[in-house]
């Protein structure tokens, strides 16, 4: 057997590709490959390659199962003569259990089995299917994120076509007999004794084509429109945190609802302010005579400057406590604190007046702030 080509190589895409830039490379390709279009012989096995490559990278979970495994994961490894009744057609979806239905997948390829020929063959694909979410990154300031913010987002996704109103026929035509499947909605490729069967790349498993093409959307069922939507950030969001809103993804096929929007958080970092949590952190400068005797000092917040009381006596790296002065917690009442580190500022330049002061004071003290160190013995 013909060995097979790179799926995304034969979509002419990256293995990074998103879900859309797949969907994007395949409907192209199906439009100029399609046999109605280009009636060249080769034409047709190609249209059926991009349409197998499709049908695997548009699955979230088949597309990681080949990435592991590349076509190994659908070639029914395993199966040795008499594994199987022969003849018998395996829906390749089905035997690895891709619907994620607690107990669906063995139960379908038991009725493969036992159940009559043909398996789920005749069973059309082409329900409603949900359509992808959406994705975008709000930078927003620390205040921002601490008081939250309102934002009008403007940005583009597929809707369904109002004219046809998704079905991509153009209104008053009938849907006709897809001649690639003969309206099963699935095909089967013969790999010796047994059947292998995917999705038509023709219908996308519906059984059913267009007549005439929906002028609007081209035959695709929905089409790009650009969407205002006012964000609505709540207050004490972080970085990478997200609010989703329903309905504003993609649109969905075949009836389906659309996918979400999530609007993902990143929160900037502050020239004062370290966030850690719903905390606040800042290193704020004293002198050693506000350090030695005490005092109040005004000291910046993210709501403005408020009052902070240096106790008497501190040293250098100690942390003051201002209480609900950190950032709003997002999911309840109150807020963080605000940790101030207090950094004592040595004089340096003295002149010969302040140094005579400072040895007077040294001469009047008698603590010994080594005590605590040890003298080391051998």
């Amino acid at each position: 057997m013909e060995e097979k080509r790179d799926y995304y190589e034969v979509l002419g895409v990256e293995k990074s590709a998103t879900q859309k830039q797949v969907k994007d490379a395949y409907r192209r390709l199906a439009r100029k490959l399609h046999p109605d279009v280009n009636p060249d012989s080769s034409a047709a096995d190609q249209f059926k390659e991009v349409g197998e490559a499709y049908g695997i990278l548009s699955n979230g979970e088949k597309r990681a199962k080949y990435d592991r495994f590349g076509h190994a994961a659908f070639q029914g490894a395993g199966a040795g003569p008499g594994g199987f009744p022969g003849g018998m057609t395996i829906d390749i979806e089905d035997l690895f259990g891709s619907r994620g239905d607690s107990g669906g997948s063995f139960g379908d390829l038991f009725e493969g089995l036992f159940g009559g020929a043909g398996g789920r063959a005749g069973r059309g694909r082409g329900g409603p299917r949900r359509g992808s979410d959406l994705q975008y990154v709000i930078e927003l300031s620390l205040e921002g994120a601490a008081k939250g913010i309102k934002k009008t987002l403007r940005y583009r996704r597929h809707v369904s076509c109002a004219t046809c109103k998704g079905s991509g026929g153009a209104p008053g035509t009938q849907p006709s007999s897809c001649p690639v499947c003969n309206g099963n909605g699935m095909v089967g490729e013969r790999r010796g004794f047994m059947v292998f069967q995917q999705t038509c790349p023709r219908c996308h498993g519906s059984g059913q084509i267009n007549t005439v093409d929906c002028s609007d959307c081209k035959g695709i069922g929905y089409i790009e429109k650009e969407e205002t939507l006012e964000v609505d950030i709540p207050s004490g969001i972080d970085t990478n945190s997200k609010v989703r809103y329903e309905g504003q993804g993609e649109a969905g096929e075949n009836g389906g609802p659309s996918g979400d929007l999530y609007i993902i958080a990143k929160v900037l970092e502050h020239d004062l302010f370290v966030r850690k949590g719903d905390n606040l952190y800042c290193e704020v400068p004293i002198n050693v005579y506000e350090a030695a005797l005490g005092a109040k000092i005004r000291v910046p917040t993210l709501t403005g400057s408020t009052t902070l009381t240096v106790p008497a006596g501190v040293s250098a790296g100690e942390q003051v406590i201002l209480k609900g002065k950190g950032i709003p917690h997002l999911r309840g009442w109150g807020a963080g604190d605000q940790i101030v580190n207090l950094k004592v500022v040595t004089p340096s330049g003295l002149n010969g007046k302040q140094k005579k002061l400072f040895k007077d004071l040294q001469g009047l003290d008698n603590s010994d702030v080594r005590k605590h160190l040890k003298t080391r013995t051998s």
